[in-house]
């Protein structure tokens, strides 16, 4: 029984050790003397309890105090707490320091907590990025499209980052700009001829006004011709007057044949009218009979009249069938 107490005796005093290493990091409190950084056990502690690692804190704190940077442990684990990268605020507060940029650590959690690479920001300041934009297509004024591309040398405005617009920003001005230089020139061959101007017309601009990047420098990389749109457009505006004269044609066509089936029509109504009066001529005959106003004699009359113009027609008609063949 004895030799059970003292194994559990042992257990727990390992225990015991092992949280009093783990709240009270000692190894790291000393490492702290040693580096001239002040750091009491109590706030180790209380960093254990608040849930900041002591190590990022304390690591970062001895950084920034060789760099001769003036940070206090309060103000790190409040910008921890406040979901920001410790160690990347100290390592960009030591390289502006070093490249004489005027950058407080107040901006510096600013910019990190606004989601932006504070660091990165930095060394695009002291070493300027140069950012590609994709192909930009415009077309003169003699109709030739061109494709260019630019190169668009950035530096970080450590004043604008938070709340500046990015590089999308940059490359849709840009690009936008390419667009009205290359439509203002009267032909292609002007800005074959010439890039520059189209690099000096858009950094005229003033394309970085509130961005968090000040363009040095647009350079046109590359200049390609594309197809003939003036032409193109052209032979697509014929083609559709084309299908707009034959449609009116059509229509007119239409029309006409309309107006010949009417006149079918009127020419069909008035033979029929014209036989319905000759349907009345015997009832007419007949009546005058019966009223005495017509004889036999005068009926006979009007039939040896009518024979006599039927064969009058009749031999004129052989007449002109037979003309053709007496020429011959």
């Amino acid at each position: 029984m004895q030799e059970i107490g003292f194994i559990f005796i042992v257990f727990i005093a390992i225990i015991g050790f092992f949280m009093f290493m783990y709240f009270v990091p000692v190894g790291l409190w000393i490492t702290a003397i040693f580096a001239g950084v002040k750091v009491t056990i109590g706030e180790l502690i209380g960093m254990r309890i608040r849930k900041v690692p002591p190590s990022v804190i304390v690591n970062s704190l001895i950084t920034a105090t060789k760099a001769g940077l003036q940070v206090t442990t309060r103000e790190l684990e409040t910008h921890y707490l406040a979901g920001g990268n410790v160690p990347n605020v100290i390592r960009a507060l030591i390289s502006a320091d070093k490249a004489n940029i005027n950058l407080s650590f107040k901006q510096a959690t600013a910019i990190d907590l606004a989601g932006r690479d504070v660091f990165e920001a930095v060394q695009i300041s002291v070493n300027p990025k140069v950012i590609n934009t994709p192909k930009v297509a415009a077309v003169a004024a003699d109709g030739i499209q061109l494709i260019a591309i630019a190169r668009v040398t950035v530096r970080a405005s450590i004043q604008q980052l938070v709340g500046g617009a990015g590089e999308e920003t940059i490359l849709a001005r840009v690009g936008e700009g390419i667009v009205t230089s290359i439509g203002s020139a009267k032909s292609h061959k002007e800005v074959l001829e010439n890039p520059d101007k189209i690099s000096k017309l858009v950094l005229s601009r003033g394309l970085d006004a509130g961005t968090a990047f000040e363009i040095l420098s647009i350079d046109i990389a590359d200049v390609d011709v594309g197809a003939n749109i003036g032409a193109k457009l052209q032979t697509d505006q014929a083609a559709a007057d084309l299908k707009v004269a034959e449609a009116k044609a059509e229509e007119r066509r239409a029309m006409a044949v309309a107006v010949e089936q009417e006149m079918k029509a009127k020419a069909q109504e008035a033979r029929a009218k014209v036989i319905e009066a000759e349907a009345e001529i015997p009832k007419s005959i007949a009546q005058a009979f019966v009223n005495g106003n017509l004889g036999v004699m005068d009926y006979y009359k009007m039939q040896n009249v009518q024979a006599d113009t039927e064969m009058r027609q009749s031999i004129s008609g052989s007449g002109k069938s037979n003309q053709p063949n007496t020429q011959k």
